[in-house]
């Protein structure tokens, strides 16, 4: 498992991503393309190391395997995430969510705990959560 001071900004991000696609226990390959993409062509990861993805997915399934792992995976990220960064990470949290063109009980669910354990505020979320839905509609 990745040790907690080591996980950096990205990383979180990436952590959040990879979370919201195991909420379900069903990670979708078009939710692991949106992670890719983002990873590989959005400013905030500028220079991040993709390959770290593979670590810091074992960390999340790790974490939600433990009894208070839900827990632990937001101390984390509340740890090493800075605060202008939390609605960054729930923006990317509802692409992915959205990506496969329907958002699940569960992935619902770890959305509203996003939403809570980062504070964000309801109006915020909304106007993202309706950028997510348009990005993401289809004809």
């Amino acid at each position: 498992m990745t040790d907690a001071t080591s996980m950096t900004p990205q990383d979180c991000l990436a952590a959040v991503m990879i979370a919201v696609s195991a909420s379900d226990e069903n990670m979708r390959t078009s939710e692991l393309v949106k992670i890719t993409n983002s990873v590989n062509h959005l400013p905030i990861f500028a220079g991040y190391d993709s390959d770290r993805l593979n670590t810091i997915s074992n960390t999340v399934f790790d974490l939600f395997e433990q009894e208070d792992g839900l827990d632990a995976f937001f101390g984390l990220i509340r740890n090493n995430l800075p605060e202008r960064l939390f609605e960054t990470a729930y923006a990317l949290a509802c692409d992915v969510a959205a990506a496969d063109g329907m958002i699940a009980a569960p992935e619902l669910r770890m959305l509203e705990e996003i939403r809570y354990e980062l504070s964000i505020d309801r109006l915020h979320a909304a106007a993202i959560e309706r950028g997510a839905r348009a990005r993401h509609m289809t004809i």
